[in-house]
């Protein structure tokens, strides 16, 4: 009579462990083939970039647009017409900016050797620690030189073929920026059409109004960043290229532009402008210690933008850590060069303000973020003290 409770209980732990490797497997499932999504993505936006990063470019400068043809639309102006006055206004900028730049730009490109030369001779005397780093530089250039066979001949590139290059690269960008900005001007003339479609998908009313909650949640906090950080980005290159004219800098044009499109890197642009500021200034100054007045400026300007005027004016709230940033800038300027280390931060924070609006995705925004954030099971915490209390 007192076999069949062993037996029961044994069979119910044998169920409760079959259970455990049943979920055991459907966690290492899901982990796989998330794994396998992340990757089939990564290898699909390296090799369709030509298509996927002029469209992500698009709703980028859309979202940054939004609110100013939001504004204008309360004012009585249609949003096609606001739409199209803007997208044309950004194509004169860009173009200007790029007529202005470009003169000044390939100049430094084809000097850059006779930079390299002046920047030796005005480091002269710092560079007795660095001569055995040279010495052996130059040891190992001959060796590679002796150790190629005597038959073998070095490779030289045909004129034409460079040209055919620059005039492939050249209709690439020229195909990828037309796309930008008709892709973004439908957008910001559809208004809510887009968003109206997405609401459409879902079935229920409570779903519905949810799904538009979270939308116009998520659209107006990027547009607000990436609007504001573009006027605080280009509000610091003004203020640089004054204050480096004002200083005697040749090109401070060219260094408030290169200032304003790098501080969409945290640390790194910033990083890169005080050097290429200082290297210019040392050859172009006749004494080292006025030459270091000018990438002190860019410092300066700097320090203030990024620990004053940026989280006073975007908030606390939308700052991303540190670790986070480098490692987005490094995979996408892998990924897509340049460009794509340029919206590494603002598609960075796309994905945190996504991931705050979705409990199931509040550790991901919470690893993202500069600092400790509430989730919502403390915020109802907090409500319930509050209440009590």
């Amino acid at each position: 009579m007192k076999a069949e409770p062993i037996a029961s209980s044994a069979s119910v732990v044998e169920i409760s462990d079959q259970r455990a490797a049943s979920l055991a497997d459907i966690h290492l499932m899901r982990s796989l083939l998330i794994g396998i999504f992340i990757f089939m993505a990564t290898g699909a936006l390296y090799f369709g970039r030509a298509f996927f990063m002029p469209v992500i470019l698009a709703f980028l400068l859309t979202l940054t647009l939004t609110p100013i043809v939001r504004f204008l639309r309360k004012r009585g102006i249609p949003e096609f017409v606001s739409a199209t006055m803007l997208v044309l206004l950004s194509i004169f900028v860009f173009a200007s900016a790029g007529y202005l730049l470009s003169g000044p730009i390939i100049d430094l490109m084809n000097n850059t050797s006779s930079i390299g030369q002046q920047l030796t001779e005005r480091l002269a005397q710092f560079k007795q620690p660095l001569a055995r780093m040279m010495d052996l530089s130059h040891q190992l250039e001959a060796l590679t030189e002796t150790a190629q066979e005597p038959g073998m001949q070095k490779v030289a590139v045909a004129p034409s073929g460079i040209l055919s290059t620059a005039a492939g690269n050249l209709l690439e960008a020229g195909t990828s920026i037309t796309i930008v900005f008709v892709l973004s001007l439908f957008l910001l003339a559809s208004g809510t059409l887009f968003y109206e479609k997405i609401i459409q998908s879902f079935a229920s009313l409570s779903e519905k109004k949810r799904a538009l909650r979270v939308v116009y949640d998520v659209e107006r906090e990027i547009s607000h960043y990436l609007l504001t950080v573009a006027i605080i980005n280009t509000g610091l290159g003004s203020v640089i290229g004054l204050g480096l004219w004002a200083l005697g800098m040749p090109n401070p044009l060219v260094w408030g532009a290169a200032a304003a499109m790098l501080n969409f890197l945290p640390y790194v642009g910033a990083l890169i402008t005080i050097v290429l500021v200082a290297v210019i200034a040392l050859i172009s100054f006749d004494t080292i210690s006025y030459a270091l007045l000018a990438p002190a400026f860019v410092l300066l300007c700097d320090i203030i933008e990024g620990q004053f005027v940026t989280p006073m004016v975007v908030g606390r709230r939308l700052e991303i850590n540190a670790v986070a940033i480098f490692i987005a800038i490094a995979f996408w300027s892998w990924l897509w060069g340049f460009v794509g280390a340029l919206m590494a931060v603002p598609l960075l924070v796309v994905i945190k303000v996504f991931c705050d609006h979705f409990d199931g995705l509040s550790h991901v925004g919470n690893f993202l973020a500069a600092q400790q954030t509430t989730t919502v099971e403390d915020e109802v915490v907090a409500d319930t003290q509050a209440t009590n209390g």
